[in-house]
């Protein structure tokens, strides 16, 4: 299982909306055949796997498939994985974990079960989970996994009064940064961040076939047709606001506007969320100022911080998070460190927000 989660890492960058999925098949004590899910409409890994076998010449009769996911029991771009392992006469299937989608849901190891396979699940499911936690997040919540990303200074500034921020942390910290960008679904940002930076939020720094959707959050529709993050079309503008003259323009730049207004005249932070699930966004990164930044995570929109901390202070300079001052210390946002590590000359911290 252990290879199987080493091939599902092959598709961290290119299996989204679908999971990542490793497949490994053993016969005798060897692997005969491994596998990767592939892009959207094209192979799941169970059927890479078998192909990869029948390349090599082997015999998958008998063998057992180490799977890091449920093979899926529904037809969709593709035929049931279930059915293909079936046909192919494993002997033995063994799960990571149950996939979370209801169309399979356990469906597709039953379907194994009936067959007279010999079915095994729960196997390093925590490592699995962690692999497509988006996935998961979509699938049983019905909105992304967020991850939002910072890089400050030790005594926890982001920018100078001025605006001046770059750069704070290191180039293995940057490039490490966009190693994170590469592996979400879409990457959003504020409006405050496009007029100050006019960033064109790509993948650069890593390898990559496919570039993650470009958001911003823009409640007045103040965005211009000329901004970078626009450049190749396909990004999403989400407003508190219609403007159809404005609209337009931004069509034409390839742009779509999506109109979530909240009771304040902002943009809906948590509809916004579920409006991302429903369009299969597995994984949100942001990348945004202290305003927005706070608003979210007082949205209870975040998941997980992203923070890359510089051996430096600034002192007297912008913060991370625009958040209310507190006079009890008990309604403090409670945090769990997932992971510490140093990145170059740099603090990367994953910490994930409390919920209970």
């Amino acid at each position: 299982m252990q290879l199987a989660l080493q091939w599902a890492a092959k598709g961290l960058y290119s299996t989204s909306p679908n999971p990542r999925v490793g497949c490994v098949i053993v016969k005798d004590g060897r692997v005969i055949g491994a596998g990767v899910t592939q892009p959207a409409g094209q192979d799941h890994a169970e059927v890479q796997a078998l192909k990869d076998a029948k390349a090599r010449g082997n015999d998958v009769r008998g063998a057992t498939a180490y799977v890091t996911l449920e093979p899926c029991n529904h037809q969709g771009r593709t035929p049931p994985c279930s059915d293909a392992l079936v046909c192919a006469g494993l002997g033995r299937v063994v799960a990571a974990l149950t996939d979370p989608n209801p169309l399979t849901a356990g469906q597709g190891l039953a379907k194994l079960a009936a067959a007279g396979i010999a079915v095994t699940n729960g196997i390093l499911a925590d490592q699995a989970h962690e692999m497509n936690i988006g996935f998961f997040s979509r699938m049983q919540r019905g909105r992304p996994w967020v991850r939002l990303k910072v890089a400050a200074s030790l005594d926890g500034m982001s920018a100078l009064h001025n605006g001046q921020s770059q750069w704070l942390t290191g180039p293995e910290a940057r490039a490490d940064g966009h190693a994170w960008r590469a592996r979400t679904c879409a990457i959003l940002t504020g409006i405050g961040t496009v007029k100050a930076d006019n960033p064109q939020l790509t993948v650069r720094a890593v390898a990559t076939a496919r570039q993650p959707r470009r958001i911003v959050v823009d409640s007045k529709l103040e965005i211009s047709p000329a901004a970078r993050i626009l450049d190749g079309g396909g990004t999403w503008i989400v407003s508190a606001v219609g403007n159809p003259e404005k609209e337009a323009l931004l069509r034409a730049a390839g742009a779509e506007v999506i109109v979530l207004p909240n009771g304040a005249g902002k943009v809906d932070l948590a509809q916004l969320m579920l409006e991302l699930g429903r369009r299969q966004i597995n994984e949100l990164h942001v990348e945004a100022g202290a305003k927005l930044n706070g608003s979210l995570i007082r949205e209870h929109c975040v998941d997980e911080l992203l923070v890359y901390l510089a051996p430096a202070l600034l002192g007297d300079a912008q913060g991370m998070f625009a958040l209310p001052a507190l006079t009890q210390l008990e309604r403090k946002y409670v945090l769990k460190f997932h992971e510490v590590k140093q990145i170059g000359a740099d603090l990367r911290i994953l910490a994930r927000l409390k919920t209970d």
